[in-house]
């Protein structure tokens, strides 16, 4: 990493008063220095010359400082627009281009996956999972990329919690995929606990990233919607945990009642447990969303 960004970075902010404004600002414009580094370094740029002219491209950083201020406590919808044209940041071409390789293989591996467990193509069970795990870790790579990435509201989200999202995603892609060789009859009745455990596992995942989430806005974002509402759960961080809890208890129980109907009656009894489910949670998020303040 070029360290010279961050003396630079440092001097181009001497004197300044380090409100939560300004230091927000400075993160903001950090990341950006970091990547715009990165670029000119990938194009033969010495490390030095880099961050210096990464650095004189900033501009005056007071100009930024009291544009950021003064443009975002009440923006209008066109003003909004503007100020996301403004701060637009365009995904980078590496990216795009992993993107497209891996929903491509993850479309191939359902679409392989599905004509092999129905029997339109003669590919055996060691196969047919090898097919939805290549499509599993297809789409928990795309996650994982996209959420790593800086957007034009959002900073980049620390690696290892990007690789958390992509595993919870693996998870829940593999389980549905057994669940789906249960269905199609390439696996035995016992196959739908396996299908249980990823989707549960995954559910739990999910539900703790986001209890546990923080604030990843940037500054001239979160200075544009000072002027809305926040929802319940922004208000009682609490009630935005329990409601995590509270959505992997619905599932652990759904999915013990699955595992019984499957065991008992037969897995077409499955999908009316996980839409009773969901309806559950939905129920619970309206009312833990909507319901009366802890205040009031």
């Amino acid at each position: 990493m070029n360290t010279d960004i961050h003396r630079l970075l440092d001097e181009a902010f001497q004197g300044i008063e380090m409100t939560p404004d300004a230091q927000d600002l400075k993160e903001e414009v950090r990341a950006n220095l970091v990547a715009r580094t990165d670029e000119l370094e990938a194009a033969g740029v010495a490390p030095t010359q880099a961050a210096q002219r990464a650095i004189a491209e900033l501009g005056d950083v007071r100009i930024l400082l009291d544009e950021t201020t003064d443009a975002a406590p009440r923006p209008t919808a066109n003003g909004y627009a503007a100020l996301q044209q403004r701060h637009r940041v365009r995904p980078k071409p590496g990216f795009v281009v992993r993107v497209v390789v891996w929903s491509i293989a993850a479309a191939v591996g359902i679409t392989l996956g599905i004509l092999s467990a129905a029997g339109v193509l003669p590919i055996g069970l060691g196969g047919q999972i090898a097919f939805f795990s290549l499509a599993a870790t297809a789409l928990g790579l795309v996650v994982g990329d996209s959420l790593s990435q800086e957007t034009t509201t959002n900073h980049p989200m620390p690696q290892a919690r990007a690789a958390l999202y992509a595993l919870a995603t693996f998870l829940g892609v593999f389980g549905l995929g057994f669940g789906g060789l249960v269905a199609f009859g390439s696996l035995p009745v016992w196959g739908i606990v396996f299908a249980a455990l990823g989707i549960i596992a995954s559910i739990i995942l999910f539900a703790f990233l986001g209890a546990s989430q923080t604030n990843r806005h940037k500054a001239w974002t979160r200075q544009a919607h000072t002027s809305e509402p926040p929802n319940r759960f922004e208000r009682e961080p609490e009630t935005a945990a329990r409601f995590g809890i509270y959505s992997a208890v619905i599932w652990l129980v759904t999915f013990a009642v699955i595992a019984v109907l499957v065991f008992t009656v037969g897995w077409w009894w499955a999908p009316i447990a996980f839409v009773g489910g969901f309806a559950v949670m939905m129920l619970v998020l309206a009312r833990m969303l909507f319901g009366s303040d802890k205040k009031s």
